[in-house]
C-alpha cells in the first residue's frame, strides 16, 4: 500500500510555492504566427496583403520604366522599403508611399516586399503621400497641380507652406495651380504630354476659355514651340499691331522693355503692358477675377495665400 501523504507536509510545499517565483507557462504556438508590427520597424510583408493608397494623386504610370524597375528588383531586390500603416481590425495594409516599387514587385514575381509601417491617420496618410509625390519629378503637369489643390483643400495649406514642404519656389507653386483654370479638353492635353507646362501656362495669358481652347488647337496641330506659342498668343492679344497702320515713333517699344513686358506674362500668365518713356512710365496688369487678382498681390508679396 502507497503510504498516505502528511498534511503538515503538503501544508509545506504550498508555503514554498507562494515564496519561490513562478515559472510562466509556456504558451502552445500559434499555427500562424501574426507578425508584429512596431511603427517605423521594417518588416516583410506579402504584397497581396497590402491595398492600393485611396489618396494617390498619381494616374499614370510609365510602363517601360515599370518594367525596367521590375528588373532591377529582378536582380537586386527592392533597395528603398515602401511605407504602409495597419488596417484597423484586420491583418491588411495600406499603401502610403512607393506605389511604383509594389507594382514592379508584383510584376517582378516577388511574394514580399520590404515595408515600414507608420502609425498615422487618414489626413497624415494623405499628406505623406501627396508631398511624397510632388517632391519626384515625373509627375505630369496636371497632376501635379491637383496635388497642390488637394494640400490647399484639405489642409488649408498657403502657397508658401506648400512650397516649403516640397521645397519648390512660392512661384511654381501659384503656376501649377492655374493650370486648373484651363478648360477641360486642354487639361487634358497637358495631362497626355501633347502640350507642355510652358505651352499650358502661356495660353492661360488669353481671356477666355474658349479662346484658350482653340489656341490650343492651332498650336498643336502646328506643332508650335514655347517660344512661338509666346508670339502667337501675344499677337492674339495685341491684335492691333498686326494691323497695318503707320506707328510714330514714339510707340516704338524698347527691346527691352518688350522683353520685360512678355516675361511679366509667362510669370503671371495674365496680360501686362508697360508703358515706358525714357526710363519712367507705368505697368498695367489686366485680371478677369478675384483669383488673378490674389495672384498678383501674391506675386507682388503683399498677400499669403
Amino acid at each position: 500500500m502507497a503510504p498516505t501523504p502528511d498534511p503538515k507536509r503538503r501544508a509545506l510545499g504550498k508555503g514554498l510555492e507562494t515564496l519561490l517565483p513562478q515559472r510562466p507557462a509556456t504558451p502552445p504556438p500559434s499555427p500562424v504566427a501574426a507578425p508584429i508590427v512596431q511603427s517605423g520597424q521594417p518588416l516583410e510583408i506579402q504584397v497581396d496583403k497590402i491595398d492600393r493608397n485611396p489618396f494617390q494623386t498619381r494616374t499614370r504610370f510609365d510602363e517601360a520604366q515599370l518594367n525596367d524597375l521590375a528588373n532591377s528588383i529582378k536582380a537586386s531586390g527592392v533597395v528603398q522599403p515602401i511605407v504602409v500603416r495597419k488596417l484597423l481590425n484586420s491583418d491588411r495594409f495600406q499603401l502610403i508611399t512607393g506605389e511604383r516599387r509594389l507594382l514592379a514587385s508584383k510584376k517582378a514575381g516577388k511574394t514580399h516586399i520590404p515595408s515600414i509601417v507608420r502609425e498615422v491617420s487618414d489626413e497624415q496618410a494623405m499628406e505623406m503621400t501627396i508631398v511624397e509625390n510632388l517632391q519626384r519629378a515625373d509627375l505630369n503637369p496636371m497632376e501635379q497641380a491637383r496635388a497642390y489643390q488637394r494640400l490647399a483643400h484639405d489642409f488649408k495649406m498657403t502657397q508658401e507652406q506648400m512650397a516649403t514642404r516640397t521645397g519648390k519656389e512660392r512661384a511654381s507653386v501659384a503656376n501649377f495651380l492655374r493650370l486648373l483654370k484651363l478648360p477641360e479638353v486642354v487639361q487634358n492635353k497637358v495631362e497626355n504630354g501633347e502640350l507642355s507646362f510652358g505651352h499650358a501656362r502661356t495660353l492661360l495669358a488669353l481671356d477666355s476659355p474658349e479662346s484658350i481652347a482653340a489656341a490650343a488647337q492651332k498650336v498643336q496641330a502646328l506643332s508650335m514651340s514655347v517660344r512661338q506659342t509666346e508670339t502667337y498668343v501675344h499677337g492674339l492679344m495685341n491684335p492691333e499691331t498686326k494691323q497695318n497702320k503707320p506707328v510714330a515713333p514714339t510707340e516704338q517699344i524698347d527691346p527691352n522693355v518688350k522683353e520685360a513686358q512678355q516675361t511679366l506674362q509667362r510669370s503671371l500668365g495674365l496680360k501686362v503692358k508697360i508703358e515706358d518713356k525714357k526710363g519712367k512710365g507705368r505697368v498695367i496688369i489686366e485680371y478677369s477675377g478675384i483669383e488673378d487678382f490674389d495672384a498678383i498681390l501674391e506675386a507682388l508679396g503683399s498677400r499669403k495665400s
